[in-house]
């Protein structure tokens, strides 16, 4: 509600966004990756505070309003209230008092008690041996004989007959018949109190301790001592016991001022005040009310959980939000017992709702923030980044309506007060749950395989439409109706909440209105100089130990519905006048209370004297269960993530080690979809390496015959997409390794100069039986090599001019793939675009175009496969059509490095045609020419839209796609990025030097994930790091590249990095020295299995040498 109450100030009523780089939600995403890492430690926190919450709760509450416990909800509605002196209502009853004190909370006395007796007898005439059932009939109308007799007396007495001079009292002598005799011989005063504390009167009205005693203390749920005996005449207007009452008072305080103080002294009561008791049992109309609210929050939450189809067990989310509101209650209910807050004034239906509505939408922010994180990421890092984008919005939802409940505490009725202070206290403690054991155990479902699965799924279901066929977005409320947009609940809990209180606050005030309490926040209302003079001092030289006023409101509904049924038995309420209670404190007594008073509820001293011992071992089972629970949730996670890198325990940072291989350094490095990585090395072995398992790697036999000279020294090394075929292209020959069958094939000669190729790669129609290569020289020559058969070689120069640059684009064509090499000339200040085409009998020059760019366009990095590549410029990217050579947008970009520029972008296979390419997220990375920082922009699509069209008309993009101009583009700078890769996951990975531990470093750049260090003066260090796209900083990692184990140093000698490669989705294999360091973020990656998904990925990593900026080490010597 706070946003929308601050949208004159701020324009929107959506919830802030804070940046990546905002203090607090960077704090809150290292807490909640440390929850997300920490399951166990999480799950023990919240288990604990939930056991020492819950496990009192059956020793605070009772049912007995006279044990000293507290009292639990029922189905009705009860308050003792006051009323305004000039409200038009006459009182049902009238009622009077005297309050008897001895020495403090020593009204149970013998002699004290005997004295009680004869006031009361004085006040009503004699009561020993009360029975007004014999009187039944005896009344004399016309007798007007004063003091009244005592059979007219008990004749007029209510269980006689309901009439205008109806009467009936209460006092605790009736626990002994108000026999003097009887009192004074009992030697037990203490028992015979608890034994007959559910004794009733003649009224049918039960002696509770809490009718006839004040000031009580309770132990063991048994009354120990009480401050005050309260006997209390009930009468009817015209009732001659209540005149009697009036005219023996004044007379009484004469006769006993010798022995007791009386306050007032005259014995004259005038001030009174009405009260309202009310029982009201729900009524139909509030069932139906509850049934709606509740209903709608299940077709609420039902038609949310049915969104989520990336939850693995919707029953287990079911279970953890009924548990996390179950302990919210819980405990709360047990704070409340233990500050004695009264809860049985509105009925228990109630007390969920409130919880339910405000802990769903927080809840289900937090799922849906988690689910539109990159499915590559590593569990603890989607739900950190979750949690850092949803926690401040809790707590300021959380912040607002306890505010607002404190707020309404102070102007509504004793009642609703309780429910506030309920209210406030279980929203405290369902964001205590959320951030504890809903994170934790969230966390959990999300490290499941079959999540990620589902979330990647998801992601290309979301994108399965092509651009032809798209239509202007609908209307919102079209789209809601669909559920393709969620209707937003920040302001639901917030409305739900108060409209309750306005419902309750309407049961207890129907005859002064619901309003009531905002006149008197205004000023305008009588009832506040009521309430003021309701709560007057108490007697300070009696120190009371409970004011009148307090003990009026401490009446529990029995009483009031007893009293209900005696006076007006087809009523839900009562009005009573209740006159100021006339004090009697025996003279000499020391009414001194204790220096330290007892704050909180008598039962939680009796719990912590007796359960004690009982609550420690409960709380020790209650960590060993949910121990060996989540233990047993998480192995086989455990057994996964340790069987795949040698990286800390916690890290999405990632390192394994492929040493051993090679003698001197490795010079080029490729890799094969299913997980193998080929090296070649100095010391003239290639060697191939499965990064699946730990051990297994082999040299390729024969390559060190001669020291090598016919295969060394080697321009490149590529796989095909079938992970079959190892291609090795030599200065005089290309040779052909097949990785399934271990054997060489014969080698094709082929004079190939001395410079490393361009283009480098297998021809998309090349087959397992038939291989054919295409290679692109820097004289702008290509050859297209088959490697089986007579007619092996076809060239022809395809690129006039100085050749920049070429590569390889690779994507679906109609009907067949196609396979096209762009090639980038500089001529006359003018940049040529030349597309070739290959053909099985031909190869030829299909088009060739001509660009107008910024300076020399030498940065190409194809899009495999959608037929666009990207061209850098000094200070441009620009987007470009490969079918027609338009050019699809520009981006902006900072000075930058010469060949420096990468993408990463979603590969989703139902967007192939030229007007259907739409991307979820484009990623741009560049190293600026000026600071030599990584430079990353994320594009993404603007709120409500699914994806942008690469390819829009200048009116827009229509049917739910967004344009370029329309995206949302964010932009992330990382500080000394040393060599880098963009990988899927929307992650960057990098290798660099430690920085100088003099250097002052900026402490939020990265997180720390290790504790080895360097230490002063040793040899040059190298760290691993991965960095988020989208300015999640919370995703960013640093650590070690090796361990201060066996593997240290072969690092002191290394002066720089060799060439590296993408492996799989996530992971990149880098040279250092003569070993590879394969690098993933995110988790543990999965390999392709040889699918069409892998091809363009093995076709994009062909450039392996040492020299390009973005894939050698800056500032090598």
């Amino acid at each position: 509600m706070i946003w929308y109450l601050l949208y004159p100030l701020r324009g929107t009523t959506e919830a802030p966004a804070l940046s990546p780089s905002n203090p607090v939600r960077v704090a809150f995403t290292r807490y909640g990756n440390y929850v997300a890492r920490h399951v166990i430690l999480a799950l023990l926190i919240s288990g604990v505070v939930a056991t020492i919450l819950i496990y009192p709760i059956p020793y605070l509450f009772t049912d007995d309003f006279t044990n000293g416990a507290s009292n639990l909800p029922h189905h009705v509605w009860t308050v003792a209230q006051p009323l305004s002196r000039d409200a038009p209502v006459l009182p049902d009853i009238i009622m009077r008092s005297i309050w008897v004190h001895g020495d403090y909370m020593k009204a149970l006395d013998n002699d004290l008690l005997s004295s009680a007796l004869e006031l009361q007898d004085e006040l009503l005439g004699p009561t020993e041996r009360f029975t007004p059932a014999a009187s039944r009939g005896l009344f004399t109308p016309g007798d007007q004989d004063w003091p009244m007799p005592t059979k007219n007396r008990d004749a007029i007495h209510i269980v006689n007959g309901l009439t205008n001079q109806s009467w009936f009292f209460h006092s605790p002598l009736l626990y002994w018949q108000c026999s003097r005799q009887k009192i004074l011989a009992d030697t037990d005063l203490i028992t015979t109190v608890n034994e007959r504390k559910t004794q009733s009167t003649s009224a049918n009205v039960t002696l509770r301790h809490s009718i006839v005693f004040s000031g009580k203390r309770f132990a063991e749920r048994r009354l120990l001592a009480a401050d005050a005996l309260v006997i209390t005449l009930l009468y009817l207007r015209d009732s001659p016991v209540g005149r009697q009452w009036e005219h023996n008072a004044p007379l009484l305080t004469r006769k006993a001022q010798d022995q007791w103080d009386i306050y007032p002294p005259d014995g004259s009561i005038e001030s009174s005040q009405l009260y309202e008791f009310q029982f009201r049992p729900m009524s139909l109309y509030d069932m139906i009310c509850f049934a709606l609210a509740y209903g709608l929050m299940g077709i609420y939450f039902l038609a949310s959980l049915s969104k989520l189809r990336a939850i693995k067990s919707k029953a287990g989310l079911t279970a953890m939000v009924i548990t996390q509101i179950f302990l919210s209650i819980l405990s709360s209910l047990t704070v409340c017992a233990v500050f004695d807050v009264d809860l049985s004034r509105i009925p228990r239906a109630a007390y969920p709702l409130v919880i339910l509505a405000i802990s769903l939408e927080n809840m289900f922010r937090i799922i849906y923030a988690v689910i539109l994180m990159p499915a590559e990421n590593s569990s603890s890092s989607r739900v950190g980044s979750a949690f850092g984008q949803t926690a401040h919005i809790a707590l300021a939802s959380t912040v607002q309506n306890v505010a607002i409940l404190a707020g309404l505490s102070t102007i509504v009725s004793p009642g609703v007060a309780g429910f506030c202070v309920f209210a406030a206290t279980a929203t405290l403690f369902d964001y205590f749950y959320l951030s504890t054991f809903f994170l934790s155990v969230l966390s959990v479902d999300v490290r499941r395989t079959e999540l990620e699965d589902e979330l990647s799924k998801i992601s290309k279901l979301r994108h399965r439409h092509t651009y032809g066929q798209l239509k202007e977005r609908p209307w919102w409320i079209s789209n809601f109706l669909k559920g393709r947009v969620s209707l937003s609940t920040r302001i639901a809990g917030t409305i739900v909440m108060i409209g309750f209180v306005i419902i309750a606050q309407w049961h207890f005030f129907a005859d002064v209105g619901a309003w009531e309490p905002t006149k008197r926040l205004l000023g305008a209302s009588t009832w506040q100089s009521q309430i003021a003079e309701e709560a007057s001092p108490q007697l300070e030289e009696v120190h009371q130990a409970r004011s009148p006023g307090s003990w009026l409101r401490l009446q529990d509904h029995e009483t009031a519905r007893e009293v209900i049924n005696a006076i007006k038995p087809s009523a839900f309420s009562y009005t009573a006048k209740v006159y100021d209670p006339l004090v009697f404190v025996l003279k000499n007594s020391n009414r001194t209370p204790p220096q330290k008073k007892k704050n909180f509820l008598p039962a939680v001293y009796d719990f912590v004297d007796h359960q004690l011992a009982e609550f420690v071992i409960s709380i020790v089972l209650v960590c060993a269960c949910l121990r060996l629970l989540a233990s047993y949730l998480l192995l086989a996670d455990e057994e996964t993530r340790d069987n795949f890198s040698d990286s800390g325990e916690n890290s999405s940072l990632s390192v394994k080690t492929l040493s051993g291989g090679h003698a001197l350094d490795v010079v080029m490095i490729a890799a094969s979809a299913d997980g193998r990585v080929v090296s070649a090395g100095l010391d003239r072995t290639i060697r191939v390496w499965d990064v699946r398992s730990d051990s297994a790697s082999y040299e390729l036999p024969g390559t060190k015959l001669l020291d090598g000279r016919e295969m060394f020294p080697i321009l490149g090394i590529i796989v095909d997409v079938e992970s079959q075929w190892l291609a090795i292209l030599s200065m005089t020959q290309i040779r052909l390794w097949n990785l399934a069958e271990y054997a060489w094939r014969e080698p094709v000669p082929l004079e190939s100069g001395n410079h490393n190729p361009e283009v480098l790669c297998f021809h998309p129609r090349s087959t397992q039986n038939i291989p054919r290569l295409v290679i692109v020289r820097k004289d702008g020559t290509l050859t297209d090599v088959s490697l089986v058969g007579d007619d092996r070689r076809r060239g022809t120069t395809v690129c006039e001019g100085q050749l920049l640059t070429a590569r390889a684009l690779i994507y679906k064509g109609e009907p067949l793939s196609r396979s096209t090499c762009i090639f980038y000339s500089a001529n006359s200040c003018r940049t040529r675009v030349d597309d070739y085409t290959g053909d099985p009998d031909l190869v030829a020059l299909t088009k060739r175009r001509t660009l107008h760019i910024e300076g020399d366009g030498d940065g190409l990095v194809p899009l495999s496969p959608y037929p666009l590549f990207l061209i850098g410029s000094v200070s441009s990217v620009y987007l470009v059509s490969a079918n027609d050579g338009v050019v699809l947008h520009v981006f902006a970009t900072e000075p930058m490095v010469p060949r420096s520029i990468q993408c990463e972008y979603p590969d989703n296979r139902n967007n192939l045609s030229p007007s259907g390419v739409g991307f979820s997220t484009l990623t741009l990375g560049y190293v600026g020419a000026e600071t030599e920082d990584c430079i990353v922009t994320s594009h993404r699509p603007r709120e409500g839209s699914e994806a942008i069209a690469a390819c829009a008309a200048s009116g827009g993009a229509g049917g739910g796609w967004c344009t370029w101009k329309e995206a949302i583009e964010t932009k992330k700078r990382i500080k000394d990025p040393g060599t880098w890769e963009i990988v899927k996951g929307r992650s960057v990975i990098g290798v660099r030097q430690e920085a100088n531990p003099s250097r002052n470093t900026k402490r939020g750049d990265y997180r720390r994930r290790s504790a080895a260090r360097e230490n002063l003066g040793a040899p040059t260090r190298w760290q691993a790091w991965t960095a988020a796209t989208d300015e999640h900083f919370e995703a960013d990692e640093v650590r070690p590249l090796h361990n201060d184990g066996h593997d240290s140093e072969e690092f002191l000698v290394v002066p720089g990095l060799g060439p590296k490669v993408k492996i799989g989705l996530r992971s990149v294999a880098f040279s250092v020295g003569n070993t590879v360091k394969v690098i993933s973020a995110g988790g543990p990656e999965r390999f392709k299995g040889g699918d069409d998904d892998a091809g363009a990925e093995s076709l994009l990593a062909t450039d392996s040498r040492r020299g390009r900026y973005a894939g050698s080490m800056r500032g090598r010597h």
